[in-house]
Formats: structure tokens, C-alpha cells, sequence
């Protein structure tokens, strides 16, 4: 509870004023209630700061992770500017049955409209940066860029066969987002994959045909020669993707 409201403090000050206090007496009063208007304004804020979520009890825990996956998900398609207190005011409205602001069928047409123009915003993100981090990365030392725009850095130098298209391959690799998120690692999982040479991405398979048993790459791959619009798990549409691979063996 606040102690005093704001407005009885400005009403004092004018008091103070009718009653003709000296100088000094003003001065020291309105030091006074600047103090106090500090004092409330550090309160409000302090009441409007996000609580720590309890999650003491199963109902809890339920509640707090039906929450976190359903962030998640939205958060993953570029909804990342929904008003929160709109979103749980919707939310209590409905499960504590009280009047809807919206029906139903009309959330359906507003909300797809959001997504959609979020989704766009985020792709067109996703895309620009991907530009710049490439045309920045094909001037960094032993980076060579092929024709479509794949680049790759020579780690280590193998002296075995080239894979044909029709070659199985085993490898292992580790894929990152340019910001270095990791999102797939065969290293990690302790276990090579082994695949067709030209059952992969785009980059993946021009990069493997001109590689040798035994080489190690950096693969620096544009979104449209990686998963592109459609983005794949928690790779999102038009990613550019950086991959080291190991080619260990032409099958």
C-alpha cells in the first residue's frame, strides 16, 4: 500500500504557500516532499517489477511450462512483441469464464495476420543478416567462395578419394547459427553419420564433392543454399548456417 497519495503532497505544498511559511520553512518542506515523492515513486516501480515464478507445487510446475512451450513456439515464428499483460488478461478471461473483449472467430483472422506479418519481419531479418556475415566472412584469410556462393575454410588437409554423387559418405560435423548457437552435432553425439554425398543440403553436397577423405572444412552456407524459407527443427527460415565437417570415409 502506498503510504500518502501524490496528490495530498501536492496539495501540501500549495497549504504551505497560503499560510504565508517563511523561506526557509518552504524550503525545508519541499526537501521534505521530495523526499516522500521519491520515496513512492521507488515503491510504485518496485510493485510493478515481475514477481519470481513459483513453481513449489505440481499445478505450478504444469502451469509455468504449458507457459514456456507456448513462448517458445510463438517466440520461434517472430512473436516476439505480443503485449504480455494483454496476453494473460486473455488468458484468465477464459479460464475463469469472464466476458471476452474478442470472440473466438474473430482472434482467428487477427492473430493469423500478426504471425504472418511477424514472420515476415523476422525472415527479412534473418536474410540480412545472413548477407552481411557472409560478405564479412569472404574477406577473412583462407576463405574461398564457388560460384554459388558457398565458402569454405580448409582445416585439415586429407589425401583420400573424392565422393561421387552416387558415393555413400561418413562424416562427422557440427552446425551452428551465425551467432553461434549450436543446434546439431554428430561430435557432440559421439557417432558419424553416414549418408549419400548428395542427399544433404545444397552446400553440403557441392562442398563434399570437392573434398578428400581425411579433410576437415569450415562450411560458411547462404540460407538459399541451406534449409531457406522453410527452416528445419530449430533452424529458422533463411538461416545462413556455418558447419565443420570431417569427411572420414568414401563408402
Amino acid at each position: 500500500m502506498l503510504r500518502k497519495p501524490i496528490l495530498f503532497i501536492v496539495l501540501a505544498i500549495f497549504q504551505a504557500c497560503a499560510f504565508g511559511q517563511s523561506k526557509k520553512e518552504l524550503v525545508t518542506e519541499m526537501a521534505a516532499l521530495k523526499s516522500q515523492i521519491a520515496a513512492l515513486t521507488a515503491e510504485i516501480t518496485s510493485l510493478k517489477m515481475p514477481k519470481e515464478a513459483d513453481i513449489s507445487n505440481e499445478n505450478k510446475k504444469a502451469s509455468y511450462g504449458l507457459g514456456v512451450l507456448m513462448a517458445s513456439n510463438v517466440k520461434s515464428q517472430g512473436a516476439d512483441s505480443l503485449d504480455l499483460e494483454s496476453l494473460s488478461l486473455a488468458i484468465r478471461d477464459v479460464l475463469q469464464n469472464k466476458p471476452l473483449k474478442l470472440q473466438q472467430q474473430e482472434c482467428l483472422p487477427i492473430v493469423q495476420q500478426y504471425m504472418q506479418t511477424a514472420s515476415s519481419k523476422k525472415g527479412e531479418k534473418a536474410k540480412r543478416e545472413g548477407i552481411l556475415f557472409l560478405e564479412k566472412n569472404k574477406t577473412q584469410p583462407g576463405i574461398t567462395t564457388t560460384a554459388s556462393g558457398l565458402q569454405y575454410k580448409i582445416l585439415t588437409k586429407g589425401s583420400g578419394k573424392t565422393p561421387t554423387p552416387t558415393d555413400n559418405v561418413t562424416v562427422h560435423y557440427t552446425g551452428k547459427l551465425i551467432d553461434g548457437t549450436e543446434f546439431d552435432s554428430s561430435v557432440r553425439r559421439g557417432e558419424p553419420i553416414t549418408h549419400s554425398a548428395s542427399g544433404f543440403v545444397t552446400g553440403w553436397n557441392e562442398a563434399l564433392q570437392l573434398m578428400h577423405e581425411g579433410d576437415k572444412w569450415m562450411l560458411y552456407i547462404p540460407q538459399e543454399l541451406g534449409y531457406g524459407e522453410r527452416g528445419s527443427g530449430q533452424i529458422p527460415p533463411y538461416a545462413a548456417l556455418v558447419f565443420e565437417i570431417e569427411l572420414i570415409k568414401v563408402n
